[in-house]
């Protein structure tokens, strides 16, 4: 009696392969396609709500656009949590290595990586909201302008329980408009960012840190790093 030698399973076929490998490439395109048009019409779309907004509610939120915002407002966000914002492509390297070096647990993110959790993800820190916003931000930076990002931001962010945006900030905060904004108030404001459920802009706890910031937007429209969403300021004539 012969004995039958076993039959070894067939392995696929490396043509076989192939379609699986073109599939999973069409779909990664596809999404990247997708996500590229929704991050770059926002470029010339404002975003309707966010969702912290959602969850939490805001009745009354209006769109400002940045012409009709203070240019001090503008400087004292900027000069608060981001000074290098017109010198960084998303994220503040030196910032991040200044964190990494003293130990500390405050966060190093700029104004960009705040934009895109703020309209395209959610709060928190885990790492796959995180990991989303390192590889959304060089895209919003490439399609949004500086002047784009920051006006989404001041227009997104939260002011207070409840307060998005600053056309709320400066009614319910000073009873006024965002173009009448104070140097003293929109460093007030800009004071209250990193915790704005904890803090009062109108409270003598932000005073020192409302200081700092004033000075702060002032030497950075001095050192030419508010030139990227800065209007330039004329020329005075004469000979």
């Amino acid at each position: 009696m012969s004995s039958q030698e076993p039959v070894e399973a067939a392995s696929p076929a490396p043509h076989a392969r192939r379609p699986l490998r073109r599939r999973l490439r069409t779909l990664l395109l596809r999404a990247f396609a997708l996500v590229t048009l929704v991050v770059g019409s926002c470029a010339m779309i404002n975003p309707p709500t966010t969702w912290t907004i959602m969850t939490e509610g805001s009745a009354g939120r209006h769109w400002t656009p940045l012409r009709a915002i203070a240019p001090v407002m503008a400087r004292s966000v900027v000069a608060a949590e981001d000074a290098n914002f017109c010198r960084h492509w998303g994220f503040d390297m030196s910032e991040i290595r200044r964190v990494i070096a003293s130990g500390s647990n405050r966060g190093a993110s700029t104004i960009s990586q705040q934009v895109t959790k703020n309209v395209f993800l959610w709060q928190g820190r885990s790492w796959p909201r995180k990991a989303m916003e390192a590889g959304l931000t060089p895209l919003v930076e490439a399609l949004w302008s500086k002047r784009r990002i920051l006006e989404v931001y001041l227009n997104v962010a939260e002011f207070g329980p409840g307060i998005f945006g600053i056309a709320q900030a400066a009614e319910r905060h000073f009873a006024t408009t965002p173009d009448k904004l104070t140097s003293a108030q929109a460093a007030r404001l800009a004071a209250i960012l990193p915790a704005p459920k904890e803090r009062d802009p109108t409270g003598p706890a932000v005073a020192r840190r409302a200081a700092a910031i004033i000075d702060g937007a002032a030497t950075i429209q001095r050192d030419g790093r508010a030139a990227c969403f800065q209007d330039p300021v004329p020329a005075a004539a004469g000979g």
